[in-house]
């Protein structure tokens, strides 16, 4: 039985079945967590503006208890709510032009590794680094940290996340 509980949270377009979410939640398992990944759909029409709440309202009830939050994209919208409860927590390519996001990661009191790459719209690398101290940014990298040539470099940034993530939990 695992002693540490984590939960991963999606984003909009990758869900935990996306290889981010297998190979870390696999390093998670490793390192004794019981693994929770969230599942959802957002609705037709979602907008933006609408994450806040909505993200809280899919994630909120499944929080108790855990040890770790490790969110992608549209799920970095609960960093107020990891702030909130001093929780440990890993992004993935976290939403650091909204605000909101970028508020809840700097009230936090707990660690946070976050992760993005270069080519990502989303990342703002000098931001991350005012954040945390935990920071891989991979050059070229997009904002699914696929990065351009052989899908081998793509691998190679998936182990470099993954060790990261195992590093920082450690």
């Amino acid at each position: 039985m695992a002693d540490r509980r984590a939960v991963l949270v999606p984003g909009r377009g990758y869900d935990i079945r996306g290889p981010l979410f297998a190979y870390v939640g696999e390093a998670l398992r490793r390192l004794g967590f019981d693994v929770h990944e969230v599942v959802w759909r957002t609705p037709a029409g979602f907008r933006l503006d609408q994450a806040p709440e909505w993200v809280a309202e899919q994630v909120t009830h499944v929080l108790d208890g855990a040890d770790l939050l490790v969110a992608k994209s549209l799920g970095s919208f609960a960093a107020p709510l990891a702030a909130d409860r001093g929780l440990r927590a890993v992004w993935l390519t976290p939403v650091l032009n909204e605000p909101v996001v970028v508020d809840g990661l700097g009230r936090a009191t707990a660690p946070c590794l976050l992760a993005g790459g270069t080519a990502d719209p989303l990342w703002d690398g000098a931001v991350a680094r005012r954040l945390s101290p935990h920071v891989l940014e991979v050059p070229d990298a997009d904002h699914s940290m696929l990065v351009p040539g052989p899908l081998g470099r793509s691998a190679e940034v998936l182990g470099r996340v993954c060790t990261a993530v195992e590093d920082f939990v450690r």
